[in-house]
């Protein structure tokens, strides 16, 4: 608690919406990188870029109860507040936002979001509720910033894709994707590695190069894109005792099926001793 406090003092850290409004008034060119905390390599380089793009950037941690379509999920997401603290004040970051369930959720007139039909693929289709959670406190926290920029990392392409859609036309925010960061062994940077030991790591890195792999043939023959995916979710299934929840090649312009002459993803959800792992390649 000591230790907490003292790095309250050093550090512009903010709870409340009208304290918020006062520290960033004015500021025009503010970069935005919205957290769960939980912090790793790849929020840090969220970050750096926006400290390089931006002349105030401001980082929120904030677990959103209603993106987690799972109570359990949602109690044991990876917290470690004054590790979080101790990373943004070395990153020289200019204001953190803390703030509570009630104190972000206390003005319910906001817009309710909700998906189409065809765009309940992928996570949407699996987590129930999960992208109107994200798209409602996205849509509170650009309201209440008003931010130049977004950070967001590609790990969570489809999150990118159904925000910038959703609300880079309401505001003047731009949504900047950036790259995903990745340990040694290809694993993606995800607050739940935190949950898996040194052995799960291992196997969540062989199965990412296996993917990589996946994609490179696909793009040599993608009218073999059904038959390679069907082949290699089953080997993965059998050989790691993993459940896959989809495994899907999808184009990055609108995220449908057709990837013949069109750039795209091969995205993947699954379980390792329960712990719920995306990514795409």
């Amino acid at each position: 608690m000591f230790y907490l406090l003292i790095l309250l003092l050093q550090m512009k850290l903010i709870r409340e919406i009208n304290d918020l409004n006062k520290a960033i008034k004015g500021n025009r060119e503010l970069g935005f990188v919205p957290t769960m905390g939980g912090l790793h390599k790849g929020h840090e380089s969220l970050v750096k870029i926006s400290k390089k793009k931006c002349k105030k950037t401001l980082v929120s941690i904030f677990v959103n109860p209603k993106q987690f379509n799972s109570i359990n999920d949602y109690k044991s997401y990876p917290k470690n507040l004054i590790k979080d603290l101790k990373i943004l004040k070395k990153l020289k970051v200019d204001y953190v936002f803390l703030p509570s369930v009630n104190e972000i959720y206390k003005n319910q007139k906001l817009i309710k979001f909700k998906l189409k039909e065809s765009q309940k693929i992928l996570c949407a289709k699996y987590r129930k509720g999960h992208f109107e959670g994200v798209l409602d406190i996205m849509n509170r926290f650009i309201n209440i910033i008003i931010p130049k920029y977004v950070f967001m990392g590609e790990k969570d392409f489809q999150q990118y894709f159904l925000v910038r859609e959703f609300l880079e036309q309401t505001y003047k925010t731009k949504i900047i994707l950036c790259n995903t960061i990745r340990d040694n062994n290809m694993v993606a940077l995800s607050s739940r590695n935190y949950l898996l030991d040194k052995n799960n790591l291992n196997v969540a890195g062989i199965i990412a190069k296996q993917l990589i792999s996946l994609k490179t043939k696909i793009n040599q023959n993608k009218k073999k894109k059904t038959y390679l995916i069907k082949n290699i979710k089953k080997d993965l299934t059998k050989k790691f005792n993993i459940k896959i929840e989809y495994l899907d090649a999808r184009n990055t312009i609108n995220l449908k099926s057709n990837i013949i002459y069109k750039k795209f993803k091969l995205f993947i959800a699954y379980y390792i001793r329960n712990v719920r792992l995306i990514d795409n390649f």
